[in-house]
């Protein structure tokens, strides 16, 4: 939602300013959408308002060039017969110079060709990590970044406080981007932004599973309270489900199969992906996960959801779930123990009643090693049911 609408070009959301240009209706067809907006990164007025300028001033020519070559050349039906007309030289949109793409080029290459059907967090990490360096190097010619920019980068990044899994992050992206888009165009250079060091374990905080005294008294509150909310922890303590699989479910992804023994169904959706082909799998219930499956069937029979709170819109919001759950959880677990703890702990429970290692990683949708693995569809629910009640 568009507010706080000030310089212009621009408007506010959270405090953070966006550009916005509406195409001309004649230029439509060049672009995917009838308009342009994206964070100009910043909160300062007079920033965002040169940045915008900037912008403005960028699309105006580039559409001056797009409205020529759309132009008939004049005089042409006077021209003697076998003659070639020469229109313009063929250009390319803003941010392409000398025969090369700018980073922010690189990014539309890129999402463009390679984010087909990936979901808003692609996108947003490709965005954001490029924006990092644009904001520190500029929007330059990808052959014109050296060996020190990549240096500079990572040091603003560590001066940031980012840690240094995030940093990892970050700079695979931009690696990527760069790849892919000079890989696309048939450039040949150098990306400096590879065999940059930092150290990597700066800031990272490993992740502790929740104990399993924790985990009962947690799931003793989740039967106190029984609503949605409540579900939703009892449904990922017993599965060790990733807290968006669980918030995606669609009702009858909760199946009841034979003596009134419920599995889960865990399969993308238009309104929430999976993180890997091989987290689509079947996950029996039992313990506090079979209770939250009996309290949605009795409760949302009549949503198209397990969980309409976290689907409003047409994208699960699995942030709103980790702050609300991850705040609430605090009471009961241990300092850093999250709703992703959970998970973690799942694949200690297994660990402690000695279950196979492949059949954990099935429970969890985790990746098995080795070629074999791959073949077959893998152990059948009975197999996986005998491990998940020897935990719960």
């Amino acid at each position: 939602m568009l507010e706080n609408i000030s310089a212009s070009h621009t408007f506010t959301k959270d405090g953070v300013y966006y550009f916005v240009r509406r195409v001309p209706t004649a230029l439509r067809r060049h672009y995917t959408s009838s308009r342009i907006s994206y964070s100009l990164r910043t909160r300062s007025a007079s920033i965002a308002a040169s940045r915008a300028i900037r912008a403005s001033a960028q699309l105006d020519e580039y559409w001056y060039h797009l409205r020529c070559r759309d132009t008939e050349l004049p005089g042409k039906h006077m021209l003697r017969s076998g003659a070639v007309p020469i229109g313009p030289e063929p250009i390319s949109s803003p941010g392409v110079t000398n025969g090369y793409m700018t980073l922010s080029e690189c990014v539309g290459v890129y999402l463009r060709l390679k984010g087909k059907g990936k979901g808003t967090t692609f996108h947003r990490a490709a965005e954001r990590s490029c924006g990092y360096v644009i904001d520190v190097c500029g929007d330059r010619p990808i052959s014109e970044y050296k060996k020190t920019d990549a240096n500079t980068f990572r040091d603003a990044l560590i001066d940031r406080g980012m840690a240094g899994s995030s940093i990892v992050r970050i700079f695979g992206t931009v690696r990527s981007v760069i790849n892919f888009a000079a890989s696309e165009k048939g450039l040949d250079i150098t990306n400096p932004f590879g065999k940059v060091y930092f150290d990597r374990t700066a800031g990272v905080k490993d992740r502790q599973p929740v104990p399993l005294d924790a985990i009962r008294i947690v799931q003793e509150n989740c039967y106190l309270a029984d609503d949605e909310m409540r579900w939703l922890v009892s449904l990922v303590a017993d599965t060790g489900m990733r807290l968006a699989e669980a918030a995606g479910l669609a009702s009858d992804d909760i199946v009841e199969g034979a003596e009134g023994r419920y599995f889960v169904r865990i399969q993308p959706h238009p309104w929430r992906r999976l993180k890997t082909p091989g987290s689509a799998r079947e996950i029996p219930l039992v313990g506090s996960a079979f209770w939250a499956a009996q309290r949605i069937k009795a409760k949302q029979g009549g949503s198209r959801f397990a969980f309409p709170r976290y689907n409003k819109t047409n994208t699960t919001n699995a942030n709103a779930a980790s702050a609300a759950l991850n705040k609430w959880l605090k009471t009961y677990v241990p300092d850093g123990a999250t709703m992703h703890s959970f998970r973690h702990s799942m694949r200690d429970r297994l660990r402690a009643v000695e279950c196979p290692a492949d059949i954990v990683d099935q429970i969890g949708g985790w990746q098995t090693d080795g070629v074999g693995h791959g073949y077959g569809t893998g152990y059948p629910i009975p197999i996986l049911r005998k491990w998940l009640v020897a935990v719960a």
